[in-house]
């Protein structure tokens, strides 16, 4: 099986190249002309997506092949204070930059909305807001030029008291997307609310892909073996171009476990790969550590101590 490793956004190497520098809403009010605030946000927002362009470098120099955007990149995009403000035609130029350094190399990428972006809200308003963060995103992809294989990855949401009936009305209303953004959509289990388990099942019913967070199954789950439910999640990428992914992260401490460590521990995914490895060929593993592309280095350096890992790249082994 062939791995792939990618990080999220931040990176830890490249210095003073955050790709999200934000304007608060004091700030936006400070400057009394709505014009000049708009202008400001845009300006902020070319920043943020060039210093994404001087991150896909780094990445790109050192094999990394698979990134996820940060889904800061325009401040303030569907607040209030902005109304139905298209920023994405604003910053069409610099989107079709990127779009065409991702094809040129034939990168993986992808965004991860806010968590209040929630599809089984029983309030019409939240659910609204909520499909119009996922309109942005996958504006955003398109502006990029790039396919439907390239995900906005969200959780399932909330319980609202009664867990059936939100999965249920999840259904409800993923029905009720466009097909476009239902397309650009998978689904990643929760660390407290949905396990793997349930998350899967609400993916095959909607026909998406899911992403394992194996930090989080280990977290919450009914006793199910993540290696057991392996075979059906790989089933839900069948139809897409690119290989199953999944979301690794070790616990920040014993006593905060759902914490993000800096680095991810070797032995939290290495028995998970050997297992994998028996149902697909390929797979492209997140990085969710505090130290970023930090701990993509480091997780590579120790995975090439163990026994049947060949590193082919910098950013890739085989297993």
């Amino acid at each position: 099986m062939i791995v792939r490793f990618g990080f999220v956004a931040m990176s830890s190497q490249v210095q003073n190249a955050s790709p999200s520098k934000t304007m608060t809403v004091k700030a936006f009010q400070q400057i009394g002309q709505p014009q000049l605030a708009m202008k400001k946000i845009i300006r902020i927002a070319k920043e943020n997506l060039a210093n994404t362009k001087r991150i896909l470098y780094h990445a790109l120099a050192h094999d990394i092949k698979f990134y996820r955007f940060s889904s800061r990149l325009i401040p303030l995009a569907g607040h209030a204070l902005v109304g139905g403000r298209d920023f994405v035609r604003a910053l069409l130029p610099e989107l079709k930059e990127i779009g065409q350094m991702v094809q040129d190399h034939q990168m993986r990428v992808g965004f991860h909305p806010e968590h209040y972006t929630v599809l089984n809200t029983p309030n019409n308003e939240v659910f609204a807001a909520s499909y119009k963060d996922l309109i942005r995103h996958v504006k955003m992809l398109a502006a990029m030029g790039l396919h439907s294989g390239h995900k906005c990855n969200i959780h399932v949401g909330g319980v609202y008291g009664n867990k059936e009936d939100s999965m249920e009305r999840f259904l409800g209303n993923f029905k009720r997307l466009d097909a476009r953004i239902q397309a650009h959509l998978c689904l990643e289990n929760d660390d407290t609310t949905y396990t793997a388990a349930e998350t899967l099942h609400l993916a095959e019913t909607v026909g998406v892909p899911m992403v394992l967070d194996l930090h989080h199954h280990r977290l919450n789950h009914h006793g199910e073996k993540e290696e057991d439910l392996w075979p059906r999640i790989v089933a839900t990428w069948a139809k897409e171009p690119f290989p199953p992914k999944i979301h690794i992260s070790s616990p920040k401490s014993e006593t905060d476990a759902r914490g993000h460590a800096d680095y991810v521990e070797v032995d939290d995914l290495y028995p998970f790969l050997k297992a994998a490895a028996t149902h697909t060929d390929r797979l492209d593993v997140m990085i969710e550590a505090k130290q970023k592309d930090g701990a993509l280095f480091q997780l590579m350096e120790q995975l090439r101590q163990k026994e049947g890992v060949s590193v082919m790249n910098q950013a890739t082994i085989r297993i």
